[in-house]
């Protein structure tokens, strides 16, 4: 029996009690002429169906899976092939350029998500982002960065930004890989970093992993025409998407828009900028100067505007007897690093004008322009003209790059 016929038997019964209790109390047929009443059961209400929920569609179109992950839009991605640039990005600037060819959207669209993903370590705990934050400017807040199992990296994690603007385009600190794209996989497949070593699987595992994984096949094809995955298309899609990190919005970048002429002599790099304070406009001479001209000699391996290193800059004479010719990152947003050199060991930029005062060590693999006759050189500078410094290399803070949301996480969080 269920319910609806329980409740009209329940008002039946209760109906045939009444009608006797009528009756026993004179309410019946009594030979007074009285009308008996017949009580008449109520019919239940139909019951109402419960409604059955309609399932949600399936995502089946690129985008639509893509929009279950990410902040992407497939239809309209974001723009790194063309971005809008200073005059003085002109071709003194792109002869230092490393990119094999034009950037496209869609790829560094594809790279984006790569350089995001913990699903890249062998057991999802972190990502390229883990170690180059875009807050502190592509850096790392540790000395040495803590790998997949919690392991420390040999090394201090690079800036990226203007990682494109060093020629021949050596990647590492010690320049042991050819290119951006030959670097880009190999922390995913170091033993400390994400963890794809052959003991792992190595590469072929991981690409086995993201096969998996519903949006990779669709963003591989989005960028590639295929869904193919594969170490040359990961490599392609991480280093178009580094190479699209170009630092030229911050205070030194808006200052030298004021003031720059292609054809004035030193491009007026050497005129007072405007909105600068004193001191930064004296570490602004000492940066650019040479050391027979008043200066500290900077700008000779960190070239304005890119701040990255020219091409032919060898070490910096870290310890003595360095063999190693070590490579730095472009200067841009060097104000927000916490840690400096390969090895992370300054802690300050004091600690850093302090060295290329008075610390620099003799070596094999010393640069010629930091020696002064047999040894390294001695600058001298006063206090004021290392604060003055320090200003100047605070004023190339770019926080454009450090919040633009195309090298933002685009998981939906």
């Amino acid at each position: 029996m269920n319910w609806s016929s329980k409740g009209i038997a329940l008002r039946t019964l209760a109906a045939t009690g009444a009608l006797a209790l009528l009756q026993a109390c004179g309410g019946g047929d009594s030979g007074d002429g009285g009308t008996v009443v017949t009580a008449t059961p109520t019919p239940s209400p139909t019951p109402t169906a419960t409604p059955t929920p309609t399932p949600a569609p399936t995502a089946t179109t690129p985008a639509e899976i893509v929009a279950q992950y990410f902040t992407i839009d497939l239809d309209s991605p974001d723009n790194y092939a063309n971005p809008s640039l200073p005059a003085y990005y002109d071709n003194t600037v792109n002869g230092d350029d490393n990119a094999p060819g034009p950037i496209s959207n869609a790829v560094a669209t594809l790279g984006r998500v790569l350089f995001y993903d913990t699903a890249l370590s062998v057991n999802d705990m972190v990502s390229c982002a883990s170690c180059h934050q875009q807050a502190l400017g592509f850096d790392d807040n540790e000395a040495l960065s803590t790998g997949f199992d919690g392991g420390r990296t040999a090394a201090h994690a690079m800036r990226l930004g203007n990682v494109r603007y060093y020629q021949p385009g050596t990647m590492f600190w010690d320049k042991r890989a050819s290119s951006v794209e030959d670097q880009a996989t190999q922390p995913i497949q170091n033993p400390v970093e994400m963890g794809w070593d052959d003991g792992a699987g190595g590469i072929d595992a991981l690409i086995t992993k993201m096969n998996g994984i519903e949006y990779y096949p669709v963003l591989f094809d989005f960028a590639f025409g295929s869904s193919t995955i594969t170490e040359t298309r990961m490599q392609t899609a991480l280093a178009q998407f580094e190479r699209a990190m170009i630092s030229s919005d911050s205070r030194w970048d808006r200052a030298y828009a004021q003031v720059f002429s292609a054809n004035a002599p030193n491009r007026n790099l050497d005129l007072t900028f405007p909105g600068f304070t004193a001191s930064e406009n004296l570490g602004k001479r000492l940066f650019l100067n040479g050391r027979n001209n008043g200066g500290a000699g900077c700008a000779a391996c960190h070239r304005p505007p890119t701040f990255a290193l020219t091409a032919n800059s060898r070490s910096n004479g870290l310890d003595a007897g360095e063999a190693t010719v070590f490579k730095s990152p472009s200067l841009k947003n060097v104000g927000l690093s916490q840690f400096f050199m390969h090895d992370g060991r300054f802690t300050s930029l004091a600690q850093v004008i302090d060295h290329y005062d008075s610390g620099i060590q003799n070596g094999p693999a010393l640069d010629n322009r930091l020696r002064q006759g047999n040894g390294p050189q001695r600058l001298n500078l006063s206090a004021a003209d290392k604060q003055a410094l320090i200003d100047f290399l605070e004023t190339l803070t770019d926080t454009s790059l450090t919040t633009d949301p195309r090298f933002s996480d685009p998981f939906i969080q």
